[in-house]
Protein backbone atom coordinates (compact mmCIF):
# COMPACT_ATOMS: atom_id res chain seq x y z
CA UNK A 1 0.00 0.00 0.00
CA UNK A 2 0.90 3.91 -0.72
CA UNK A 3 0.09 6.48 1.62
CA UNK A 4 0.67 10.11 1.49
CA UNK A 5 0.03 12.32 3.92
CA UNK A 6 -1.19 16.11 2.76
CA UNK A 7 0.00 18.81 5.30
CA UNK A 8 1.11 21.97 5.53
CA UNK A 9 0.39 25.44 5.71
CA UNK A 10 -3.14 26.41 6.01
CA UNK A 11 -4.33 28.54 2.88
CA UNK A 12 -0.97 26.65 1.04
CA UNK A 13 -3.36 24.70 -1.25
CA UNK A 14 -3.65 21.04 0.45
CA UNK A 15 -7.52 20.73 -0.82
CA UNK A 16 -6.08 21.25 -4.67
CA UNK A 17 -3.65 18.75 -3.51
CA UNK A 18 -5.84 16.55 -2.32
CA UNK A 19 -8.50 16.98 -5.04
CA UNK A 20 -5.43 16.09 -7.85
CA UNK A 21 -4.80 13.26 -5.64
CA UNK A 22 -8.29 12.04 -6.17
CA UNK A 23 -7.75 12.57 -9.56
CA UNK A 24 -5.14 10.10 -9.84
CA UNK A 25 -7.30 7.47 -8.15
CA UNK A 26 -5.88 8.06 -4.30
CA UNK A 27 -8.52 7.32 -1.80
CA UNK A 28 -8.34 10.17 0.15
CA UNK A 29 -9.24 10.84 3.59
CA UNK A 30 -10.09 14.37 4.60
CA UNK A 31 -8.86 15.85 8.23
CA UNK A 32 -7.94 12.37 9.58
CA UNK A 33 -6.04 12.61 13.13
CA UNK A 34 -2.90 11.05 13.45
CA UNK A 35 -3.77 8.12 15.99
CA UNK A 36 -6.27 6.92 13.54
CA UNK A 37 -3.93 6.74 10.35
CA UNK A 38 -2.67 3.00 11.00
CA UNK A 39 -5.94 1.93 11.71
CA UNK A 40 -7.58 3.25 8.82
CA UNK A 41 -5.00 1.73 6.59
CA UNK A 42 -5.20 -1.71 7.52
CA UNK A 43 -8.93 -1.62 7.39
CA UNK A 44 -8.47 -0.48 3.69
CA UNK A 45 -6.01 -2.61 3.31
CA UNK A 46 -7.43 -5.53 4.62
CA UNK A 47 -10.88 -4.92 2.60
CA UNK A 48 -8.25 -5.58 -0.72
CA UNK A 49 -9.92 -2.58 -2.71
CA UNK A 50 -7.73 0.34 -1.99
CA UNK A 51 -3.96 0.29 -2.76
CA UNK A 52 -3.17 3.97 -2.70
CA UNK A 53 -4.40 6.41 0.09
CA UNK A 54 -3.76 10.05 1.08
CA UNK A 55 -4.77 11.20 4.27
CA UNK A 56 -5.39 15.53 4.80
CA UNK A 57 -3.68 16.42 8.12
CA UNK A 58 -4.32 19.95 9.38
CA UNK A 59 -4.62 22.54 12.39
CA UNK A 60 -8.45 22.44 12.27
CA UNK A 61 -8.03 19.52 14.41
CA UNK A 62 -6.31 21.43 16.65
CA UNK A 63 -2.70 21.17 17.48
CA UNK A 64 -2.66 17.98 18.60
CA UNK A 65 -3.45 16.85 15.04
CA UNK A 66 0.22 17.56 14.64
CA UNK A 67 1.49 15.58 17.56
CA UNK A 68 2.90 11.83 16.56
CA UNK A 69 2.56 12.56 12.81
CA UNK A 70 6.13 11.99 12.04
CA UNK A 71 6.40 9.14 14.68
CA UNK A 72 3.19 7.51 12.82
CA UNK A 73 4.42 8.13 9.23
CA UNK A 74 8.17 6.15 10.58
CA UNK A 75 5.71 3.57 11.91
CA UNK A 76 3.96 3.04 9.04
CA UNK A 77 7.28 2.80 6.74
CA UNK A 78 8.60 0.65 8.92
CA UNK A 79 5.68 -1.84 8.51
CA UNK A 80 6.28 -1.98 4.70
CA UNK A 81 4.23 0.58 3.72
CA UNK A 82 5.00 3.36 1.06
CA UNK A 83 4.31 6.09 3.25
CA UNK A 84 5.30 9.99 1.96
CA UNK A 85 4.33 13.21 3.60
CA UNK A 86 3.78 16.15 1.07
CA UNK A 87 4.08 19.66 2.82
CA UNK A 88 2.43 22.86 1.19
CA UNK A 89 3.51 26.34 2.16
CA UNK A 90 3.46 29.63 0.97
CA UNK A 91 5.41 33.08 2.50
CA UNK A 92 3.72 34.57 4.90
CA UNK A 93 2.77 37.54 2.61
CA UNK A 94 0.94 35.26 0.38
CA UNK A 95 -0.83 33.78 3.17
CA UNK A 96 -2.33 36.72 5.13
CA UNK A 97 -3.38 37.80 0.94
CA UNK A 98 -4.69 34.67 0.64
CA UNK A 99 -7.03 34.52 4.28
CA UNK A 100 -7.66 38.06 3.60
CA UNK A 101 -9.80 37.82 -0.01
CA UNK A 102 -11.68 34.61 0.68
CA UNK A 103 -12.56 36.84 3.70
CA UNK A 104 -12.37 33.56 5.93
CA UNK A 105 -10.38 33.52 9.47
CA UNK A 106 -7.40 31.51 10.39
CA UNK A 107 -8.10 28.26 11.80
CA UNK A 108 -5.71 28.54 14.30
CA UNK A 109 -8.06 30.13 17.52
CA UNK A 110 -6.52 32.30 19.98
CA UNK A 111 -4.98 35.58 17.58
CA UNK A 112 -7.15 38.23 16.38
CA UNK A 113 -3.96 39.25 13.86
CA UNK A 114 -3.65 36.66 10.67
CA UNK A 115 -0.01 37.14 10.48
CA UNK A 116 0.82 35.65 14.32
CA UNK A 117 -1.36 32.90 13.09
CA UNK A 118 0.40 32.22 10.55
CA UNK A 119 3.64 32.53 12.46
CA UNK A 120 2.64 30.18 15.23
CA UNK A 121 1.53 27.93 12.81
CA UNK A 122 5.09 27.59 11.04
CA UNK A 123 6.54 27.06 14.03
CA UNK A 124 4.19 24.02 15.07
CA UNK A 125 4.82 22.76 11.98
CA UNK A 126 8.53 22.55 11.83
CA UNK A 127 9.53 19.29 12.59
CA UNK A 128 6.92 18.16 9.87
CA UNK A 129 8.26 19.93 7.15
CA UNK A 130 11.90 18.84 7.80
CA UNK A 131 10.40 15.47 7.38
CA UNK A 132 8.77 15.40 4.69
CA UNK A 133 9.49 14.01 1.24
CA UNK A 134 7.90 16.54 -0.75
CA UNK A 135 7.80 20.25 -0.01
CA UNK A 136 5.79 22.31 -2.29
CA UNK A 137 6.26 26.23 -2.37
CA UNK A 138 3.03 27.66 -3.56
CA UNK A 139 3.37 31.58 -3.31
CA UNK A 140 3.81 31.85 -6.81
CA UNK A 141 1.88 28.49 -8.15
CA UNK A 142 -2.06 28.93 -9.32
CA UNK A 143 -4.14 26.03 -9.07
CA UNK A 144 -3.10 24.65 -12.36
CA UNK A 145 0.55 24.49 -11.10
CA UNK A 146 0.13 23.05 -7.79
CA UNK A 147 -2.00 20.11 -9.77
CA UNK A 148 1.06 19.41 -12.14
CA UNK A 149 3.50 19.38 -9.55
CA UNK A 150 1.53 16.84 -7.53
CA UNK A 151 1.09 14.60 -10.55
CA UNK A 152 4.66 15.05 -11.81
CA UNK A 153 5.30 13.67 -7.84
CA UNK A 154 2.56 10.74 -7.78
CA UNK A 155 1.15 9.68 -10.97
CA UNK A 156 2.48 6.75 -12.54
CA UNK A 157 3.42 6.75 -15.62
CA UNK A 158 0.41 7.06 -18.94
CA UNK A 159 -2.06 7.09 -16.17
CA UNK A 160 -3.11 10.37 -17.08
CA UNK A 161 -6.21 9.98 -18.52
CA UNK A 162 -9.36 12.02 -19.78
CA UNK A 163 -12.78 10.96 -18.58
CA UNK A 164 -15.45 12.39 -20.60
CA UNK A 165 -19.45 12.14 -19.59
CA UNK A 166 -21.53 12.35 -22.81
CA UNK A 167 -24.91 14.23 -21.83
CA UNK A 168 -27.98 14.21 -23.91
CA UNK A 169 -30.35 16.72 -23.84
CA UNK A 170 -33.17 18.83 -25.33
CA UNK A 171 -32.64 22.39 -25.78
CA UNK A 172 -36.18 22.95 -24.74
CA UNK A 173 -35.35 22.07 -21.40
CA UNK A 174 -32.21 24.25 -21.50
CA UNK A 175 -28.98 23.66 -21.87
CA UNK A 176 -27.01 21.77 -18.89
CA UNK A 177 -25.46 24.28 -16.54
CA UNK A 178 -22.37 21.95 -16.29
CA UNK A 179 -21.46 21.41 -19.67
CA UNK A 180 -17.76 22.00 -20.67
CA UNK A 181 -18.57 21.95 -24.35
CA UNK A 182 -22.12 21.91 -26.76
CA UNK A 183 -23.19 20.14 -29.80
CA UNK A 184 -26.19 20.83 -31.33
CA UNK A 185 -27.56 17.99 -33.50
CA UNK A 186 -30.46 20.26 -34.63
CA UNK A 187 -29.19 20.33 -37.96
CA UNK A 188 -29.93 16.74 -38.67
CA UNK A 189 -33.24 15.65 -39.89
CA UNK A 190 -35.51 15.02 -37.28
CA UNK A 191 -36.86 11.25 -36.75
CA UNK A 192 -39.97 12.71 -34.68
CA UNK A 193 -41.78 13.39 -37.97
CA UNK A 194 -41.36 9.64 -39.03
CA UNK A 195 -44.67 8.35 -37.84
CA UNK A 196 -42.85 4.70 -37.29
CA UNK A 197 -40.48 6.39 -35.22
CA UNK A 198 -41.79 9.21 -33.45
CA UNK A 199 -42.75 6.89 -30.13
CA UNK A 200 -39.04 5.59 -30.41
CA UNK A 201 -36.12 7.04 -28.95
CA UNK A 202 -32.62 7.08 -29.97
CA UNK A 203 -31.32 3.96 -28.33
CA UNK A 204 -33.87 2.06 -30.85
CA UNK A 205 -31.41 0.97 -33.97
CA UNK A 206 -33.90 1.99 -36.09
CA UNK A 207 -33.70 5.45 -34.86
CA UNK A 208 -29.88 5.38 -34.48
CA UNK A 209 -29.89 3.64 -38.34
CA UNK A 210 -32.18 6.71 -39.36
CA UNK A 211 -29.77 9.70 -37.80
CA UNK A 212 -26.43 8.33 -38.39
CA UNK A 213 -27.36 7.40 -42.62
CA UNK A 214 -27.18 11.33 -43.04
CA UNK A 215 -23.72 11.75 -44.22
CA UNK A 216 -23.63 14.88 -42.44
CA UNK A 217 -24.03 13.24 -39.29
CA UNK A 218 -20.66 10.75 -39.94
CA UNK A 219 -18.77 13.64 -40.68
CA UNK A 220 -19.53 15.47 -37.34
CA UNK A 221 -18.72 12.15 -35.44
CA UNK A 222 -15.27 11.69 -37.19
CA UNK A 223 -14.12 15.25 -36.79
CA UNK A 224 -15.72 16.02 -33.56
CA UNK A 225 -13.88 12.72 -31.88
CA UNK A 226 -10.87 14.28 -33.59
CA UNK A 227 -11.76 17.64 -31.74
CA UNK A 228 -11.94 16.14 -28.39
CA UNK A 229 -8.54 14.05 -29.35
CA UNK A 230 -7.09 17.36 -30.03
CA UNK A 231 -7.38 19.26 -26.72
CA UNK A 232 -7.38 16.07 -24.54
CA UNK A 233 -3.82 16.57 -23.98
CA UNK A 234 -4.60 20.33 -22.98
CA UNK A 235 -7.38 19.58 -20.34
CA UNK A 236 -5.07 17.37 -18.66
CA UNK A 237 -2.11 19.51 -19.10
CA UNK A 238 -4.68 22.17 -17.15
CA UNK A 239 -5.10 19.48 -14.61
CA UNK A 240 -8.77 18.94 -15.98
CA UNK A 241 -9.23 15.53 -16.26
CA UNK A 242 -12.76 15.62 -16.66
CA UNK A 243 -14.89 16.87 -19.17
CA UNK A 244 -19.01 17.19 -19.59
CA UNK A 245 -19.87 16.83 -23.49
CA UNK A 246 -23.26 18.07 -23.96
CA UNK A 247 -25.01 16.92 -27.49
CA UNK A 248 -28.57 18.38 -27.87
CA UNK A 249 -31.48 18.48 -29.93
CA UNK A 250 -34.98 20.13 -29.58
CA UNK A 251 -36.50 17.51 -27.40
CA UNK A 252 -34.00 15.13 -26.38
CA UNK A 253 -35.57 12.14 -27.31
CA UNK A 254 -34.24 11.54 -30.68
CA UNK A 255 -30.97 12.89 -32.46
CA UNK A 256 -29.40 13.42 -29.20
CA UNK A 257 -29.61 10.57 -27.56
CA UNK A 258 -28.65 8.69 -31.20
CA UNK A 259 -25.70 10.76 -31.31
CA UNK A 260 -24.33 10.73 -27.74
CA UNK A 261 -24.12 6.91 -27.73
CA UNK A 262 -22.40 7.39 -31.37
CA UNK A 263 -19.58 9.84 -30.22
CA UNK A 264 -19.58 7.68 -26.84
CA UNK A 265 -18.37 4.52 -28.96
CA UNK A 266 -16.13 6.14 -30.75
CA UNK A 267 -14.25 7.87 -27.73
CA UNK A 268 -13.75 4.43 -26.04
CA UNK A 269 -12.25 3.39 -28.76
CA UNK A 270 -9.74 6.47 -28.24
CA UNK A 271 -9.31 5.36 -25.30
CA UNK A 272 -11.31 7.77 -23.75
CA UNK A 273 -13.22 6.58 -20.35
CA UNK A 274 -17.13 7.33 -21.16
CA UNK A 275 -19.62 7.48 -19.77
CA UNK A 276 -23.29 8.43 -21.44
CA UNK A 277 -26.23 10.31 -19.59
CA UNK A 278 -29.53 11.01 -21.13
CA UNK A 279 -30.88 13.68 -18.90
CA UNK A 280 -33.92 14.64 -20.57
CA UNK A 281 -34.92 11.07 -22.00
CA UNK A 282 -38.59 10.06 -20.45
CA UNK A 283 -39.50 13.21 -20.02
CA UNK A 284 -42.88 14.39 -22.27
Amino acid sequence: MEVVLVTGMSGAGRSTAAQALEDLGWFVIDNLPPNLITAATESLSEAGTVDRVGVVIDIRGGTASFVGLVDEAKALSERGVDCRIVFLEADDQTLVRRFESSRRPHPLKGHPVILESIQNERGLLAEVREYADVVIDTSHLNVHDLRRRVEAAFEDEGEATLRATVMSFGFKYGIPVDADLVADMRFLPNPYWDPELRDKTGLDADVSDYVTAHDEAREFLDVYTKYINLVADGYIREGKRYLTIAVGCTGGKHRSVAMSENLAARLVREGVETLVYHRDLGRE
